[in-house]
């Protein structure tokens, strides 16, 4: 039970994201159709409190519960950036569905069979890019 409080997070996050209808396939191919601003929305909410905590986090010199300082690292740009970034769009606009949310959709019962394939499909993707990650570019 130590670890029961990510569970519980864990929970709570696939219940927020299944009543948001972020992991509904029919929101996310509305999206990549340009019919919809729900997702854009989301995204972009997303986004601006990202910045935001960051920036707090920076400004603020944070510590995290254990009194340690965060750290947050600048981060340089790459070709390996915009070639996985379109290799993921590909593959979340093909399945309907981003790797975050895969949990949720198997926990809601949405395509049982097609979310098993994505989530086997997504541990793949993991694996190939851990034994190859020292000869992509950087």
């Amino acid at each position: 039970m130590k670890n029961g409080k990510y569970l519980v997070l864990g929970a709570l996050f696939g219940i927020i994201l299944t009543k948001s209808e972020v992991i509904s396939w029919w929101r996310i191919q509305e999206m990549f159709r340009f019919q919809s601003f729900h997702m854009y929305g989301v995204i972009g909410s997303a986004v601006v409190v990202g910045m935001i905590s960051i920036q707090l986090i920076k400004r603020n010199r944070l510590k995290t519960i254990n009194g340690e300082e965060i750290s947050i690292a600048d981060k340089k740009y790459s070709h390996g950036t915009w070639i996985g970034g379109t290799i993921f769009g590909l593959g979340w606009a093909l399945t309907g569905a981003c790797p975050g949310p895969l949990f949720a959709q198997l926990g809601s019962g949405v395509g049982m069979g097609a979310v098993l394939v994505m989530i086997l499909a997504a541990l793949a993707g993991t694996w190939t890019y851990s034994a190859l990650r020292e000869k992509l570019p950087r």
